[in-house]
């Protein structure tokens, strides 16, 4: 069966300014693959209605993505595509069906509560996924595993594999028809080949299940943070209940605040630098020093897009996570932006942090 998106935007606007990611992954996971996105003016009346029809001759399921003021005319422009007056959510006629869906999360929600159903009705079967969450898990590696576990399914099921900031997804998409034992030999392999970068075999944040651990085992964790600018801290609190868990969170970009709150020595500083392995391991160890938390996390970098006074290339960061037996550090060059490269150092805080009291 062929399925078929059409988004409607402001040419004035970026193409990300319509969230309709949400709506298309949401597909995806009951097993509804887009053959075809057509992204088409909002003001555009006519080239919509015609798209429409075209897609309506050669698609089992037509999805009108666009943003909630635009939904009454996205209905119009189906009505008049097909001959057939649409006033709800859901249009279906003998040989195709049709959606008219907000952007963004409440599109989603929809999708897996009405489009999904609709479609499994008309195709007979419904579909299932599993997901497998890594963090910083290296291109080569997740195209390699990915490969095997193709080969392994042989055509049964279908993978997806998708990464933001550093925060790796891998759907596995399945019918009803398909072995269980199937399923668990792919999620094996996926997740066996990719073992020291998964956090997850469900489809959660590393921040979400960093929370739940930390709430498992009973342990309260500290940041302190010098370029990622209160986003480790801010990940964890925003899961209900926090206080339990969260001790306290610091900023400190200065030089005499790490020295004062921290306690990070003189010498550090001035022979090593603030952006370096030993002053993030002293900012981890100052956290722990009076045996309050017991979990440390400590982040320091250059986020760009320009170098420091130190000369140090910009993406570079260390992460420190420590608990009262140990402290680690990890070094990282990252790319990006000044927002990507932060993005990305403080989901590499929350995995490490997570790995280490898992």
């Amino acid at each position: 069966m062929k399925y078929a998106a059409v988004v409607l935007r402001n040419l004035n606007h970026s193409v990300s300014s319509v969230n309709y990611a949400c709506v298309t992954d949401a597909l995806l996971s009951g097993g509804v693959l887009l053959d075809e996105v057509v992204l088409l003016p909002y003001d555009a009346p006519a080239a919509v209605t015609n798209s429409i029809a075209r897609l309506a001759r050669e698609c089992d399921g037509v999805f009108v993505i666009c943003d909630k003021v635009l939904l009454s005319p996205a209905r119009e422009a189906v009505s008049v595509a097909v001959g057939k007056e649409f006033t709800g959510t859901l249009l279906e006629t003998p040989t195709c069906l049709f959606a008219v869906l907000p952007a963004g999360e409440r599109g989603g929600e929809i999708a897996r509560a009405e489009i999904i159903p609709a479609v499994d009705k008309r195709r007979g079967t419904s579909y299932g996924s599993v997901v497998v969450r890594t963090v910083a898990a290296p291109a080569e590696k997740v195209l390699a595993a990915v490969a095997d576990a193709q080969d392994e399914a042989d055509g049964t099921l279908s993978i997806h594999a998708s990464e933001i900031d550093g925060c790796g997804r891998i759907e596995v998409i399945y019918d009803g028809n398909t072995p269980k034992v199937t399923v668990d030999e792919i999620v094996r392999i996926l997740a066996s080949e990719l073992e020291p970068y998964v956090y997850a075999l469900e489809d959660v944040p590393i921040a979400e299940r960093l929370f739940a651990a930390l709430k498992l085992h009973r342990l309260k964790i500290a940041t302190a943070e010098s370029f990622t600018g209160g986003g480790v801290g801010q990940a964890i609190v925003s899961n209900p209940g926090a206080s339990k868990v969260f001790y306290e969170g610091l900023n400190v970009y200065d030089e005499e605040a790490k020295k004062a709150r921290l306690g990070v020595s003189e010498y550090t500083l001035k022979n090593k630098g603030a952006v370096s392995n030993e002053t993030a391991y002293e900012m981890a160890a100052g956290l722990l020093r009076d045996g309050v938390c017991d979990v440390a996390v400590a982040t320091t970098g250059i986020a760009g897009p320009d170098s420091d006074a130190s000369g140090k290339p910009a993406g570079l960061c260390y992460i420190a996570v420590g608990t009262r037996e140990r402290v680690r550090v990890f070094e990282y060059r990252l790319e990006g932006d000044r927002g990507a490269v932060t993005r990305k150092a403080v989901n590499l805080a929350l995995f490490h942090a997570y790995k280490e009291i898992r």
